[in-house]
């Protein structure tokens, strides 16, 4: 637990004392956020607020990494289960770094062209099943060598699985591994996308974030105190998963860094989170439902970003088939706004709807164990 508290208050801080700088940076650099002249028209008010924003959190999260396990090296060896660096850092932190580079592509091209057009659709498409599918198969191919005193494996586990889940595994719904790593790609999209669609109001993608990464830290640190390899529970009902405490470290580390980013990115925003932070914490966002068996649960702990992405799903089949929109305008927080909304209420408001489903989805979490273990 140390550790993790550890990750916390250091991501919170380098993100919260660094942000400022790259607000100057940026806005030295002309960095600023091209706006749509089709949307809403209160927006054109935004215009050259610097973006790229994600870099600052993304870093956070990375160099508080490195501080939680620099914390564990302090803990008695009997209290240690994880001290090494693993596989399952590596695909997760690599998620967030690499689909946030996909996202700063995009950036810095919107900047230079000085326009809110930046990679192509099929080009941002194409990165984000590239990167899935080279973290998929990470998770998949490389299994945990986990051993006791007597050198017998504790842990065989991959960061992934070739079974479908839900709170965890299910046997029924197994899958090839190649079958897996194109799931796997699928969650990386929908979750990059989601994120990406959300983030259109100052301080909604991030809040929204905080709640979402915060559920998984809680979880995995749950799944670590009833660890199937933890050689000193008991208890005939653990959950099976690699690396349950990395995972919660880095879960627990990225919202600390955006609740540290959202000071600034509350509204009125001095800097946007851009491309480089939607798709970094979508792609993280995306292996730690992957990492802890819950892939499945994801609709549920996510459903804000659920929400926003079929609003414009709706409206573009609405208006390819009849002619005509069923929102004023996509994703749905602006067709609130064109509805007479403040920008704050929105985000306050829709918040709550991210938290009614991230407070559901840890129960259906915790009823499932309590029912198992009643």
């Amino acid at each position: 637990m140390r550790a993790v508290i550890v990750a916390v208050g250091v991501a919170f801080l380098v993100s919260l004392f660094c942000t400022p700088i790259a607000i100057k940076v940026f806005t030295r650099l002309k960095a600023g956020q091209p706006i749509r002249t089709d949307g809403p028209q209160m927006h054109m008010g935004k215009k050259g607020t610097p973006t790229m924003g994600g870099v600052v959190f993304i870093l956070a999260t990375v160099i508080a990494y490195v501080a939680g396990h620099l914390a564990l090296t302090t803990l008695p060896d009997a209290q240690i289960a994880q001290v090494e660096p693993t596989i399952t850092a590596l695909v997760l932190l690599g998620l967030m770094v690499f689909s946030g580079a996909v996202g700063f592509i995009d950036d810095f091209l919107k900047v230079r062209k000085r326009h809110s057009g930046g990679l192509s659709a099929r080009a941002k498409l194409l990165g984000q099943i590239l990167v899935g599918a080279v973290f998929g198969v990470v998770a998949l191919y490389f299994p945990s060598s986990m051993t006791d005193a007597d050198g017998q494996a504790t842990n065989t586990e991959t960061v992934g699985s070739t079974t479908l889940s839900f709170i965890r595994d299910i046997p029924a719904l197994e899958l090839t591994k190649v079958g897996a790593v194109i799931v796997f790609i699928f969650v990386v999209m929908a979750a990059t996308n989601g994120v990406n669609l959300t983030d259109g109001l100052d301080g909604l993608a991030t809040g929204a974030s905080v709640m979402v990464l915060a559920a998984y830290a809680l979880i995995a640190f749950w799944q670590y105190r009833h660890w199937c390899a933890d050689p000193n529970y008991t208890e005939a009902y653990c959950y099976t998963v690699r690396d349950p405490l990395e995972i919660a470290l880095i879960a627990g580390a990225a919202a600390g860094a955006c609740v540290g980013f959202l000071w600034w990115n509350t509204s009125p925003a001095r800097i946007f989170m851009g491309d480089t932070g939607a798709l970094g914490l979508g792609g993280l966002i995306a292996g730690m439902a992957m990492s802890t068996r819950t892939i499945m649960l994801l609709p549920i702990i996510g459903g804000l970003f659920v929400i926003i992405t079929m609003s414009v799903v709706i409206q573009i089949i609405s208006f390819k088939t009849t002619g005509k929109r069923v929102f004023r305008m996509s994703p749905l927080q602006h067709h609130f706004e064109l509805a007479g909304w403040s920008e704050v209420n929105i985000v306050v408001r829709f918040w709550i709807i991210a938290g009614i489903g991230v407070a559901i989805a840890l129960g259906l979490f915790y009823s499932e164990f309590l029912a198992n273990v009643g």
